[in-house]
């Protein structure tokens, strides 16, 4: 059986080494990008991995996910953490306990967590829509939604969050607890200890796989592929696109980034710094910070959020009820194709974490 894989990120890679590696099956990968790993690369600048498409830190709760992975490459063992500059304090994000004491005095902080606590106990998890809810804690509610949630969304999404899928907000939760880390609850976490692309290299080593690079799907037969060729194709690329947009262009938010290096140890005191409220950027990354790297400079990262329009590199799904209406018409259409499957966060428009993206590749591949 012969299988084209469309995309070389990291849905694609995976289903690439499982029916090489696994099956036996012949393989051709392609992409249009001149790298493997989508959005996921990165690249030695100098002596410091740079995350080319802004940070990615992988965190799993899934042992078998994580199995599957670390054949790969080692992990080093980080612990992802996030600062966001709010009211002239860098304070943990998500917004924690700790939080509260860095902003707030003493005795008000006291009385936000007693009543924190009581409401819903240490540990837990609030999204800031189930927090508005309370009216007892409503003081807290609004400084957070206004501060870390309401000029961030507005920058991220040009929206309010009023027009977004709640789910968006149960992504960043408020922690009724003291943990810094950004995903406290994932057991698994790290970066690659040779980073990403070294990695995904390690991953189609199989002379069963063909790799071409700089191959448009819409310019195959220029290419010199004839995709009745294949069994199955798998498609990583837009949907909207693969069908000629004929429902309409799913709407995306798109990133300009900006990379700096500066012959000074350090910029910042952490990986990632986000900017709700102050300036036209989310937030800056400082690379060397992902594996501990010692250097005499640093390299930064400034990331512009931007409306999506053709030519621009899709990041984000807009999770809207008009955008799900769209995207569920040609998922329809999708259905009446024979052994033609739409893979990744494009080709399933829906924002992924790595891990379930590896997930959902490894998923379908035992549904083969």
């Amino acid at each position: 059986m012969r299988n084209l894989i469309v995309g070389a990120g990291l849905s694609g890679l995976v289903l690439a080494e499982r029916l090489a590696n696994d099956k036996g099956q012949e393989v051709l990968l392609i992409d249009r990008r001149d790298h493997i790993g989508g959005n996921c690369a990165d690249e030695n600048c100098d002596g410091i991995l740079v995350h080319r498409y802004g940070a990615h830190i992988f965190h799993t709760k899934s042992p078998k996910v994580w199995e599957y992975i670390t054949r790969f490459s080692l992990f080093y063992p980080y612990m992802h953490k996030v600062f966001g500059l709010v009211s002239g304090q860098l304070v943990p994000i998500p917004f924690n306990l700790n939080a509260l004491y860095a902003i707030f005095p003493s005795a008000l902080a006291q009385e936000l967590e007693s009543k924190l606590l009581r409401a819903f106990g240490f540990g837990a998890k609030v999204s800031i829509l189930e927090l508005k809810q309370h009216k007892e804690l409503a003081q807290i509610a609004e400084f957070i939604y206004e501060n870390i949630f309401y000029h961030y969304t507005l920058k991220q999404w040009q929206c309010s969050p009023e027009d977004l899928d709640p789910s968006v907000f149960e992504r960043v939760p408020i922690l009724i607890a003291k943990d810094d880390r950004y995903f406290p609850s994932d057991p698994y976490q790290g970066i690659p200890i040779e980073g990403y692309s070294a990695m995904f290299a390690k991953m189609i080593t199989s002379k069963r796989i063909s790799l071409r690079l700089g191959v448009d799907f819409t310019a195959l037969e220029s290419s010199g592929i004839d995709i009745s060729a294949f069994d199955r194709v798998f498609y990583s690329g837009a949907i909207d696109e693969y069908f000629g947009y004929k429902f309409g262009e799913l709407p995306y938010r798109s990133l300009e980034l900006k990379t700096l290096r500066l012959e000074r140890k350090h910029f910042g005191i952490n990986s990632v710094i986000n900017y709700p409220n102050n300036y036209d950027f989310t937030r800056i990354i400082e690379h060397k910070y992902f594996l501990d790297t010692k250097s005499p400079h640093t390299i930064i990262t400034y990331e512009y959020p931007k409306k999506w329009q053709l030519g621009d590199e899709r990041y984000y799904p807009m999770p809207t009820t008009t955008a799900k209406q769209t995207y569920e018409a040609y998922a329809k259409e999708a259905k009446k194709l024979k052994n033609v499957f739409f893979i990744g966060r494009l080709g399933a428009y829906q924002y992924y974490d790595m891990d379930k993206a590896i997930e959902a590749a490894l998923n379908l591949y035992a549904s083969l």
